[in-house]
């Protein structure tokens, strides 16, 4: 029967297409919500004869024909034109579309319509118009983003770090944020497009890497899993005589002996990870960090008299490569890119291509989140309770995981090496979202979550009201009740629990309804008179 009505229904919108084709446009009405069964596949070889009923499905439609420049006009609120490429393009190829007048929409001027416009996107168009994002709301997030930035951008506080002469050149006025989400909104503020080297926030790319390449087994037999407890740049191993873990610099110069790709791959590895954008290489501050690398090397002659590197690495190579690692630049927009693959499973957000494994992901994001910041990663984890890690040069690298990368940058650091504005800047956002890992727990402080849509509580709530009507549920019913529930919440067909419960034949439920909601309109109509008003409503329930 519903395979009879929706063929109906394609039928009745190619026919009311048709006839609409070739009139001038000039109303134009949107029904967003119409979502009809619909095709979403468009090939090569594509039935155009589809195209009104596709369109219909979208949701686009006027009784004057089909078209969607309401919808295009707003495209920039939907979808932030710095989302990503493929979104720069798409909206492109949208303008020029409309940048001639249509006049009469022809069959001919539709089918380039739909193959320029919504043939090659169009699951992205559909999350676009319906607000599917992993942040429905976008532009009010943004905004909380720009207030959290200005508020922290006050903060004078820290000193730019100057035993690397590269380093101490950076002007301590310099603040930017960048954010990409795992669906590819991005936004970015302040100086977000000046290059620094990533410096220790590329511990976890390589120690990613590394497990990418060989395995978490084989990584972990030379380096721990443990914080340490000690200062980044101690000549310290634990009881194992191994590293503690990857991300202070004994674990990193390890791991990066155990890297068996050039260092032209792992760039491209990390442009991956990016997505195309920029990443740079310093060679100045390469010669730098060798000049002024002492305590490395002396960390490095101390594992290999301690026998901790793979059979055949040599120690002066793995430095040299180390380095290397460290004088990566990137910009706080192509970093935040590289958050996002992170947060993303090792899906490069912009180009939707595998960077990483799953398994590589998740040890990098545990890592992160115990030992990722210093001596400061146990305060970490108790206030922002997010994986992070940061750098000499001011850089922060924050994974909101399944929601979004952000990139802060800012060259004061404070007695232990992080962004003074960085970290005030995670603080601030985990509370004024509910970020933090263990927000979420059952009677915790509510804060905003961005992830949620408008409706999305009162969904939940019929949802919940409904099903406990159809499954007999009184105690639920009564749990509704006491806490101050609307007991004659809709659904999409205007059905109460109410109905459901009449539906059902359970007249105890069908009692309990009632005496929640006090008196039904009959009931008041009795009351109120003896006059016979209330025989017309005797046949229905109400």
């Amino acid at each position: 029967m519903l395979r009879v009505i929706v063929s109906l229904f394609f039928c009745l919108s190619r026919t009311l297409c048709s006839s609409f084709m070739k009139r001038k446009l000039s109303k134009i009405l949107l029904i967003p919500n119409h979502n009809p069964v619909i095709s979403l596949s468009l090939k090569p070889h594509f039935d155009f004869s589809k195209m009104p009923s596709i369109l219909w499905g979208l949701g686009f439609w006027s009784p004057q024909g089909l078209l969607i420049p309401t919808s295009i006009v707003n495209f920039h609120s939907l979808v932030p034109t710095k989302m990503s490429k493929q979104v720069h393009t798409q909206h492109t190829h949208i303008m020029k579309v409309f940048s001639f007048d249509l006049g009469l929409l022809s069959n001919s001027a539709l089918c380039c319509f739909c193959l320029r416009c919504v043939g090659g996107n169009i699951v992205l168009l559909i999350q676009a118009f319906r607000k599917k994002f992993i942040i429905p709301e976008f532009d009010l997030f943004v905004q909380k983003i720009n207030e959290i930035y200005e508020k922290v951008q006050k903060q004078s506080d820290g000193k730019v770090a100057d035993y690397i002469p590269q380093l101490a050149k950076f002007s301590p006025e310099l603040w930017g944020v960048s954010l990409c989400t795992v669906d590819g909104q991005r936004h970015s503020v302040g100086h977000t497009k000046q290059p620094f080297c990533l410096q220790s926030c590329v511990k976890p790319l390589q120690y990613a890497i590394a497990v990418h390449e060989s395995g978490t087994e084989k990584v972990h037999r030379y380096v721990g899993m443990e914080p340490s407890g000690l200062k980044f740049n101690v000549l310290s191993l634990d009881d194992e005589d191994k590293p503690h873990n990857p991300m202070v610099n004994a674990g990193a110069i390890l791991i990066s002996s155990l890297i068996k790709i050039f260092f032209f791959q792992v760039m491209e590895f990390v442009k991956k990870m990016a997505g195309q954008e920029y990443v740079g290489f310093s060679n100045a501050t390469f010669q730098s960090e060798k000049e002024t690398g002492d305590r490395n090397f002396a960390i490095g002659y101390y594992m290999k008299e301690k026998k901790c590197f793979p059979l055949g690495a040599d120690m002066i190579d793995a430095l040299d490569f180390y380095f290397q690692l460290c004088s990566i630049e990137v910009t706080c927009e192509s970093g935040s890119i590289m958050a996002a693959t992170l947060a993303n499973g090792g899906i490069c957000p912009i180009t939707g291509e595998r960077v990483l494994s799953t398994e590589a992901v998740r040890n990098t994001l545990s890592l992160m989140h115990s030992c990722g910041m210093y001596d400061f990663s146990g305060q970490m984890a108790f206030h922002v309770g997010l994986p992070a890690k940061s750098g000499v040069s001011g850089a922060i690298l924050l994974v909101i995981p399944n929601v979004m990368g952000v990139m802060c940058w800012s060259p004061p650091l404070d007695r232990v090496g992080n962004s003074v504005r960085g970290i005030h800047f995670c603080q601030e956002l985990v509370s004024v979202f509910n970020f933090h890992n263990y927000d979420n727990l059952r009677h915790f402080v509510k804060k905003q979550d961005p992830r949620r849509q408008d409706g999305d509580d009162r969904n939940k709530s019929v949802f919940n009201l409904l099903f406990a009507a159809y499954s007999g549920d009184v105690s639920a019913l009564r749990r509704f009740a006491l806490s101050s529930m609307d007991m004659d919440l809709k659904d999409y067909d205007s059905r109460t629990a109410l109905h459901v419960a009449a539906a059902e034949g359970d007249f105890t439920l069908f009692i309990l309804m009632i005496n929640s909601r006090g008196s039904v309109p009959l009931a008041h109509i009795i009351q109120a008179t003896n006059e016979p008003a209330h025989k017309p409503l005797q046949s229905t329930i109400w």
